[in-house]
């Protein structure tokens, strides 16, 4: 399931214009920033239940992620396997969401 709400995207680009974009979380920042993160697992560039790889399916990924950043999203793409065990994910993240707070000019 995914869900995501902007109503920026909505007033300004039209009803249509998130169609073909499914993200796993939408972070809605301060001055009307916005920073999609994208947890992906083998569904992202496979087929055959992760047997087979899918150019198609990874071509449409990326294309869909170029789409994003043109409409100034900022993007960050995490693999299933960095978060996959506890400890790895927190320290990950730990030191990431800092990193992309500053980035982003977020504080308190």
């Amino acid at each position: 399931m995914w869900l995501h709400w902007d109503h920026r995207t909505v007033r300004e680009r039209g009803t249509e214009a998130l169609l073909r974009s499914r993200m796993d979380f939408l972070l809605l920042l301060p001055d009307g920033q916005r920073v999609v993160l994208e947890v992906d697992g083998s569904q992202h560039y496979t087929r055959d239940r992760g047997r087979t790889p899918d150019t198609g399916k990874y071509a449409d990924m990326v294309a869909a992620d170029r789409d994003l950043k043109l409409r100034e999203y900022g993007v960050f793409r995490f693999g299933h396997d960095e978060l996959k065990r506890l400890d790895a994910a927190q320290a990950l993240l730990r030191q990431f969401l800092p990193d992309m707070f500053r980035r982003f000019r977020v504080t308190n």
